[in-house]
């Protein structure tokens, strides 16, 4: 039986799919500089920083195109908001064990975490 060829390390293309080993818990750049700090975004503008994200998007609303000028206050601490928990070390711990807790699942299953809420 011939081995296949791929340009993928074999960290990162065995498993059960083909996806990378389940339970490899190292990290590449992308997933440190890009993947976890959008996940760490998304998740205190959805459930650390409620308050702020409405106020904003209130005066959003109401200020139309003169937003950039009447909503300072109101950007500024939601700013403040996101940038004191992304800041925040434990935060950052928690959002990558989920990270990886997400990852390890799509590389079992091969199913994405949005398709598998559906």
């Amino acid at each position: 039986m011939t081995e296949e060829k791929t340009v993928l390390s074999k960290k990162l293309s065995e498993g059960p799919h083909g996806l990378g080993d389940p339970d490899d818990r190292s990290l590449r750049k992308v997933e440190l500089e890009v993947m976890i700090p959008k996940l760490m975004r998304d998740k205190a503008k959805a459930e650390k920083c409620i308050k702020e994200v409405a106020e904003f998007e209130k005066c959003g609303k109401e200020a139309s195109l003169l937003m950039v000028v009447k909503c300072r206050k109101e950007n500024a601490a939601l700013k403040d908001c996101l940038s004191s928990w992304y800041r925040n070390d434990s935060f950052r711990a928690l959002c990558t064990e989920e990270y990886l807790k997400e990852r390890s699942e799509f590389r079992k299953t091969g199913i994405k975490k949005s398709i598998r809420r559906a």
